[in-house]
């Protein structure tokens, strides 16, 4: 299936979850992210639950330090 990551498509297989999406494909630690699918929100805590479908569009969302 092929889902858009931050408007980059990436094909996965046809049963993906978030937190396989994240480690698998991205190669992306969990840690400082929020993920929204379709423009919702996606808690952390359903990320290895939440499975994704063809035509998703996932935004990754990278926390960062600064001033």
């Amino acid at each position: 299936m092929e889902i858009t990551v931050n408007n980059q498509a990436f094909k996965l297989n046809a049963s993906s979850s978030v937190s396989q999406l994240l480690s698998a494909v991205l190669h992306v630690p969990g840690n400082g992210i929020a993920i929204a699918v379709n423009q919702a929100i996606v808690p952390k805590s359903d990320w290895p639950a939440y499975m994704l479908k063809p035509g998703d569009q996932v935004v990754l969302i990278k926390a960062t330090q600064g001033g």
